[in-house]
């Protein structure tokens, strides 16, 4: 690897949420390697020939060469996230489990908040950004009536307070001889949690189709983003090629949402937008 082998998911927030590298098995020659396998032939280096191979491969959805190759992470991230990403059973995932142990237990605390998108149910404003003061919150004292009164607390301060109350009342539950695998139900969604995902090559580029679009959730999105940086490193040839192909069927669905069954403009529109391509990665 090139670069360091850890890369931070949340920075603006805290060190704690990360992928990171572990290992992997294969190269791009060995991409070029299994796609020649029937032939009985093999050759550890890389010319242009076998560049435009994985491209042919990628092209024509060949995937089981690209199957040869693996990568596994280990993943530091809240658990709405980890839940979102064990969706993808292609991944062999092993994760920490709270039944065994009470160690290290830390929360994803954010400064800041998306507000509900108006017309998506499952999604977000990613540039509309708050941290709402909420005016009323319960106050212990008795000389107060109900036990309210009115105190200003940023959401965020709220969020912090509930997740400390949340620790305290599961290390009671411990302190009282409460098991672990029921005391574990009292933590909260924003709480990190650590396991190891390992995928061959072709299903991660399945995924990063999957969740790099705008319509996935910021926070897992960056996961897939930092997984995408990972095999960008270990697998260039490859890793450019899906991503120009990946460009190339964005836009020639775009094209199709526009021009409809015209298949005469349609393939005009394709050939142009491939050279435009084109000439993008000659630039």
């Amino acid at each position: 690897m090139n670069e360091k082998n850890t890369i931070l998911l949340y920075p603006e927030c805290d060190q704690i949420g990360k992928v990171e590298y572990i290992d992997h098995m294969g190269d791009d020659a060995a991409i070029v390697d299994a796609a020649r396998a029937s032939l009985g032939l093999e050759n550890r280096g890389m010319n242009e020939k076998d560049i435009k191979l994985i491209n042919y491969l990628m092209e024509n959805r060949h995937t089981s060469p690209f199957e040869q190759c693996e990568v596994k992470f280990r993943f530091v991230v809240p658990l709405f996230v980890a839940r979102q990403h064990m969706r993808h059973r292609t991944f062999s995932f092993n994760e920490l489990s709270r039944r065994y142990t009470a160690e290290d237990i830390k929360f994803f605390e954010p400064k800041e908040f998306r507000t509900q998108h108006k017309s998506n149910l499952q999604a977000s404003n990613q540039q509309e950004l708050i941290n709402p003061v909420i005016g009323y919150v319960p106050y212990s004292s008795k000389s107060e009536n109900m036990g309210w009164r009115p105190v200003e607390y940023k959401f965020s301060d709220l969020l912090s307070c509930y997740t400390t109350e949340a620790l305290k009342l599961y290390n009671l539950a411990l302190d009282n001889g409460i098991c672990r695998e029921q005391a574990r139900m009292i933590l909260p969604q924003n709480m990190y949690t650590t396991y190891i995902g390992k995928c061959n090559l072709h299903n991660l580029f399945h995924f990063l189709n999957l969740r790099t679009t705008e319509h996935v959730q910021l926070e897992m999105r960056k996961v897939a983003f930092a997984i995408q940086r990972f095999i960008e490193q270990l697998f260039p040839v490859a890793t450019m090629t899906w991503a120009y192909w990946k460009n190339i069927n964005a836009k020639t669905k775009k094209v199709f949402e526009l021009l409809g069954k015209d298949e005469k403009r349609l393939n005009q529109m394709i050939n142009t937008l491939e050279t435009e391509n084109i000439n993008e990665n000659i630039s």
